[in-house]
């Protein structure tokens, strides 16, 4: 091959894998998370009237991508896209059931989702610190100021 002619494209083909092998389950049900997350604040954002047509027309379709791009991976990794729904024993469960949750209104049961949506809606603050260390030496240290919120800062 001549110097002047560029490499051939890298194919990238996916292992087939079991559920219970590696990350992806996991990483696959904090993409889910998140995209109900904001699926959850462009609800909100439209009721309020802060969209014009034109922004929720392109976050439906960019929410429509992300839920059919997660479906995807699902199949790619043999995950069963009802397995993103993790049970959490007592704290409930991390997302509401398929139309069990409407932003703006309360449940009796909320899931994990539901208090993120809200703590996003009305904000919340978290600051703390962290020493790391061994043998009595503070080797690192962490300090944090955390703002969460849906809310233009």
């Amino acid at each position: 091959m001549p110097l002047s002619d560029p490499p051939p494209p890298l194919l990238l083909e996916p292992q087939r894998s079991t559920k219970d092998a590696g990350l992806a389950p996991l990483l696959l049900t904090v993409v889910e998370l998140v995209r109900q997350l904001m699926e959850a604040q462009v609800i909100r954002r439209m009721e309020a009237g802060r969209l014009s047509d034109e922004d929720l027309d392109r976050a439906a379709g960019s929410l429509r991508k992300l839920e059919e791009q997660v479906v995807h991976l699902c199949e790619i990794f043999e995950v069963d896209p009802a397995d993103l729904n993790i049970d959490l024993g007592e704290i409930g469960n991390l997302l509401p059931k398929a139309g069990g949750y409407y932003p703006g209104e309360t449940s009796t049961n909320p899931s994990i989702l539901e208090l993120l949506d809200r703590l996003l809606n009305t904000g919340v603050v978290v600051e703390g610190s962290v020493d790391l260390g061994l043998a009595q030496l503070n080797l690192i240290q962490a300090k944090l100021k955390l703002v969460l919120t849906s809310q233009p800062l």
